[in-house]
């Protein structure tokens, strides 16, 4: 029986080592998912142009226009070059997918659902820009926001 006792008192120990790779990697974790602001996907056929503007990002449908293409979440809806040379101003496969993408159910408020974020190349022509911006409106995308990469004032 004392033999018993004293194998109880002696206890199991803790793995020190363990432990401190499990708190590790919690720091890790926390510390790679703990970013207050938005991060909007970039490409590298895409150089925003800088502002000092100081409002962050939300999370919002993207539009990306490069000066090949344009991109409604990463998926090529249009050629820039059959834009640039067609007479109208509405961009059809533009506006059907942005009508296609207001009707898919997505994660937030209703109203976040037609804001739009427009990610252009800082060299595309301001008639584009202006196609994309009137085909949002048309497609009832009324929200309408520019990315841009943010600078120091000075």
């Amino acid at each position: 029986m004392e033999r018993r006792h004293e194998r109880a008192r002696r206890g199991s120990g803790l793995n020190l080592v363990s432990l401190m790779d499990i708190f590790t990697i919690l720091v890790f974790f926390l510390l790679v998912h703990s970013s207050n602001g938005e991060v909007l996907p970039t490409a590298k056929s895409v150089r925003l142009p800088e502002s000092v503007a100081e409002k962050s990002p939300k999370q919002t449908l993207v539009v990306t226009v490069n000066d090949q293409d344009i991109l409604v979440q990463g998926r090529k809806v249009a050629s820039v070059g059959d834009v640039m040379n067609a007479n109208v101003d509405l961009i059809e496969p533009l506006r059907t997918e942005l009508e296609y993408q207001a009707r898919r159910p997505r994660g937030g408020s209703e109203g976040a659902a037609r804001d739009i974020t427009i990610m252009g190349d800082k060299e595309i022509p301001y008639r584009l820009l202006k196609k994309i911006m009137l085909t949002c409106v048309r497609a009832k995308y009324e929200n309408i926001s520019l990315a841009v990469l943010s600078k120091e004032q000075g």
